[in-house]
């Protein structure tokens, strides 16, 4: 279980097929072998963590079923990646319960100043629209962000400069495929209506 909330970017530093070797820093310190991480939001399970002469780095192995869902096909080489430890019993929860499955993929439609912040427009694919709502949560690229705008399909989040500096998201422009993550509580609400609107 994750938060959202990114404490590292790393860099895609080498891949062969499903295995990735991420370069970083800041996550590393007690990662072992075995353990979870968020990688743009993605679930992963750390195989092996490198300290040495090529660096600092850790890989992952991904599924099939996670490079059909997510944007890991396509990641080339030098890719920066929004990196996040798993959530600690105690720890502050500063974004929202994420859990680093993704739902599938949105789009960028623009990416517009507004005052010191960005504005940008994305497209779901129909069938997470409705778990998408005005000042509820989403997970875009692992960074837990509140909504402020709904249309169908379409929504709108704003990245404050801080966000924009310390995750991908400064990187990102229109047209760009986004790991999406809907909120798991919109999830388990929209179950529990199903199962009521079919009692006779």
């Amino acid at each position: 279980m994750f938060t959202g909330i990114v404490t590292d970017i790393g860099t895609l530093a080498a891949r062969n097929g499903a295995r990735l070797r991420i370069a970083a820093a800041h996550v590393l310190p007690g990662l072992l072998d075995g353990a979870s991480i968020a990688c743009d939001g993605c679930c992963l399970t750390v195989v092996s963590v490198a300290n040495g002469e090529s660096g600092t780095a850790f890989e992952v192995e991904a599924s099939n079923e996670t490079l059909a869902r997510t944007t890991l096909h396509a990641w080339d080489i030098g890719r920066r990646i929004n990196l996040e430890r798993p959530l600690s019993f105690g720890g502050e929860l500063g974004g929202h319960l994420v859990t680093g499955h993704i739902d599938g993929l949105a789009r960028i439609l623009a990416r517009d100043p507004d005052g010191d912040s960005v504005r940008f427009v994305l497209e779901c694919p129909p069938e997470f629209a409705p778990f998408i709502a005005a000042k509820g949560s989403v997970a875009l690229d692992g960074v837990s962000l509140t909504v402020n705008t709904v249309d169908g399909r379409q929504f709108g989040v704003n990245i404050i400069p801080y966000t924009l500096a310390h995750t991908t998201w400064g990187d990102r422009k229109a047209g760009d495929p986004i790991n999406l993550e809907v909120d798991l509580l919109a999830r388990y609400v929209e179950r529990i209506a199903l199962r009521e609107a079919r009692r006779p």
